[in-house]
């Protein structure tokens, strides 16, 4: 992961939408770094979902997310989608 880099966000959000897209972003991290819970996963996606519910947005925030992380958002729900362990862990490419 790159150190020093700034979450992509909306200045339109408000600070509890800032705070929903924040905490997904940290779990897509966690799941690249040290693995995480699926189901919190999957509930912070959901959470993230209701501030960023265009699709069209969603890829636009997770291409600018992988490019300074390198992790990709796309992937990490996908897993987490077709798993059905309590935790799983990403592998970076």
């Amino acid at each position: 992961m790159k150190q020093n880099y700034q979450y992509p966000l909306d200045d339109q959000w408000t600070t509890a939408e800032i705070i929903r897209v924040t905490n997904f972003f940290r779990q897509v991290e966690d799941a690249y770094e040290k693995g995480t819970d699926r189901t919190e996963f999957l509930k912070t996606y959901a959470a993230f979902k209701e501030v960023v519910p265009a699709m069209a947005e969603e890829k636009r925030l997770g291409r600018e997310f992988e490019a300074v992380t390198d992790y990709s958002l796309y992937q990490a729900v996908k897993l987490a989608r077709s798993l059905r362990t309590k935790r799983f862990k990403m592998a970076l490419k």
